[in-house]
């Protein structure tokens, strides 16, 4: 049956499209972290391009500091490491592993999260059951699953992206079956029931796409949890092996140098925060856009 005759599910994006992007130009913040996350994605992408240096060729010359200029020798701008690979090369390097790392489970656990969310607003009598296993996965911290995953798989990517995912899975369910409830009492879902519209139309073209905004938001704000969870399984060993560059594991290695080459842990540990500062800016940012009691102000 055609669906010409039923109401159109509230085609808010249109209206608040302009307004939204004028908010987002004046949260200077904002800006400032897009931006910034923007200049990090692209660096991270054109490493092979941008680093100056293998950043798996060991050299004779470990623990270099920072410096701009050398005279005839090369020019390490971020030093080196302890076995003597520069550090701007390697920060390129675990910088792409690490936001892979993090969208990885972010789409991944963010997904199937949602699908559960979605059936189980839908379908109210397996609601129960699902929330219950939602329950389940939030009894398990995601550094305990990294390190079973270990035990099992062997550390490596992953078994940090699975564990992740799973921890992801019931908060994003969670969040999702909030907002499909909401929208499961709008007249426009009686209205799609009434002239006989399959669940599926219902489900992928009316409920999910209302809940999109709301998953998206939260996605968001995960994204800089994942990235720091992640961080620390890797940190704990549960990562990527050597000489890989993860930033987690690139601070790792640097804690032996300390005191005597700080900058071998500094520059992956500012690296993360300014990755997840970004995050959750950005995060606060458009979850202030979409609020509906903020949208008019």
């Amino acid at each position: 049956m055609a669906d010409a005759t039923l109401p159109a599910a509230p085609a808010r994006r249109r209206r608040i499209a302009s307004p939204m992007l004028r908010r987002i130009l004046r949260d200077r913040l904002a800006l400032a972290a897009a931006i910034l996350l923007g200049l990090i994605c692209i660096a991270a992408i054109l490493a092979p391009w941008l680093a100056p240096f293998d950043p798996y060729n060991t050299t004779r010359r470990p623990f270099v500091p920072p410096r701009w200029s050398e005279g005839s020798l090369p020019q390490y701008w971020l030093g080196t490491d302890g076995q003597g690979r520069d550090m701007l090369s390697r920060l390129l390097y675990g910088t792409r592993l690490t936001l892979v790392m993090g969208l990885a489970s972010v789409i991944v656990g963010g997904g199937i999260g949602a699908l559960f969310g979605l059936l189980s607003a839908y379908y109210r009598r397996i609601d129960p059951y699902v929330m219950r296993f939602a329950d389940i996965l939030l009894s398990f911290p995601a550094i305990l699953l990294g390190l079973a995953l270990a035990a099992v798989v062997g550390p490596g990517l992953t078994a940090i992206v699975i564990a992740l995912s799973i921890a992801t899975i019931p908060d994003v369910a969670r969040i999702t079956r909030s907002a499909a409830i909401v929208v499961m009492g709008q007249d426009y879902m009686e209205a799609g029931r009434a002239v006989g519209l399959s669940d599926r139309t219902l489900i992928w073209r009316y409920l999910a796409l209302n809940c999109l905004s709301s998953v998206f938001v939260f996605l968001t704000l995960r994204f800089g949890q994942i990235i720091l969870i992640g961080a620390a399984l890797s940190f704990l060993g549960l990562g990527v092996r050597p000489p890989e560059a993860e930033l987690g594991m690139m601070a790792s290695l640097g804690r032996d140098a300390l005191f005597f080459a700080p900058h071998i842990a500094m520059l992956p540990s500012l690296m993360i925060v300014m990755i997840v500062l970004c995050a959750n800016v950005l995060g606060d940012a458009l979850r202030d856009l979409l609020d509906p009691r903020l949208r008019n102000t």
